[in-house]
């Protein structure tokens, strides 16, 4: 069965700027290019899933409208819980994608573990819109890396899982981006 982890589009405003962000101009286009990529891709079996936060949910809605499915909002996927206030999460997410998973908190081990159960739960072929940290943490689980960060997921990339047997395996990456996250 096949699972597509869709990072969001580009966000209107950054990580220091707002905790909710909706999507950019270009976040909208790149919105509309994913649901292009995969409409042909799926069937009416498809599950959509996205994080509760806006710019995920924008970019679920023109695949779901193409396809005429509704949306399921899971917090599971949401973008990882920094336990620091609004103005200094960047410095803090620079600083957490330098470290590896052991000896991380509780809190973040479990908002990972919980992302990952979610999609082993799953019985349908799924596409699910979420964030670069949440993918991050998949991909490096499937790949049994310790590293917090794997690669650099780009906006509205596509990153293709297949669980088979009760296991995730990683069909491909999506597409890296050239720049920092914002």
């Amino acid at each position: 069965m096949d699972i597509y982890l869709v990072r969001h589009g580009e966000a209107a405003s950054s990580w220091s700027e707002s905790s909710d962000p909706g999507l950019s101009q270009l976040g909208v286009r790149q919105a509309q290019d994913v649901a292009t990529e995969l409409q042909f891709q799926l069937g009416r079996e498809t599950q959509l899933i996205s994080s509760p936060l806006a710019r995920a949910r924008e970019t679920a809605e023109p695949l779901a409208a193409s396809l005429s499915l509704p949306i399921t909002v899971r917090e599971a996927f949401r973008e990882i819980p920094a336990p620091v206030p609004l103005p200094e999460r960047q410095s803090w997410l620079r600083q957490f994608m330098q470290q590896t998973w052991e000896g991380q908190p509780a809190p973040l081990c479990g908002w990972r573990d919980s992302a990952l159960q979610q999609l082993l739960e799953l019985r349908q072929t799924t596409v699910v819109f979420t964030h670069f940290l949440v993918i991050n943490a998949v991909v490096g689980r499937v790949q049994g890396r310790a590293e917090t960060l794997c690669f650099w997921p780009d906006n509205a990339s596509i990153t293709h899982l297949r669980l088979r047997a009760g296991s995730l395996e990683l069909v491909t990456l999506g597409r890296e981006m050239k720049t920092v996250v914002n």
